[in-house]
């Protein structure tokens, strides 16, 4: 190949190099967290906790569906699941308000908030998009003392969840 010809591919290489990265991959398009009361991955992202990569990206804990987990099975966050990092447990009563944040809203199909492995509430959304915000009421069942609740937001088009644990202090 002459010079002229290696300068050329070289130019066409770096031309469409930047709409590379605009290309689609599988995984959902939609981001989002609880921020109050404040989850796990909204301490660290406030410095409340130190947790690594978490603090840069609190709306990333996405993972497939069905995971009980406060990571999403991502390792790259697994400090979410470590119980002894000193998680500040918000004061409640036995209804609470949880308040998503939602970068980059998708098509839903439920919510689900869990205490202990059982289904305390669940929200259908019926393949709706949400709001860039959004709050559900939850009733917690009456139970009492230090929880740790796990809310599921599960999208509609990809066989994928966003996971985020709240630790509670009900009373």
């Amino acid at each position: 190949m002459n010079s002229k010809r290696k300068f050329a591919a070289a130019a066409i290489g770096a031309a469409i190099a930047p709409f590379l990265v605009a290309i689609p991959t599988s995984t959902a398009s939609a981001h989002g967290y609880i921020d109050t009361p404040a989850s796990r991955q909204a301490q660290c992202a406030r410095g409340t906790v130190s947790c690594g990569q978490i603090k840069w990206e609190p709306q990333s804990v996405e993972g497939p569906k069905g995971l009980t987990s406060c990571s999403g099975g991502n390792s790259r966050f697994s400090d979410l699941d470590d119980d002894s990092k000193g998680w500040q447990a918000t004061k409640v009563g036995n209804s609470v308000n949880f308040h998503w944040t939602l970068t980059a809203p998708h098509a839903t199909t439920t919510w689900e908030y869990f205490i202990g492995g059982n289904r305390v509430a669940v929200f259908d959304d019926g393949g709706k998009r949400p709001p860039n915000s959004l709050s559900h009421n939850v009733n917690l069942g009456g139970v009492s003392g230090k929880q740790k609740l796990l809310a599921v937001w599960n999208i509609a088009d990809t066989g994928n969840a966003f996971y985020a644990c709240v630790d509670l202090d009900v009373s």
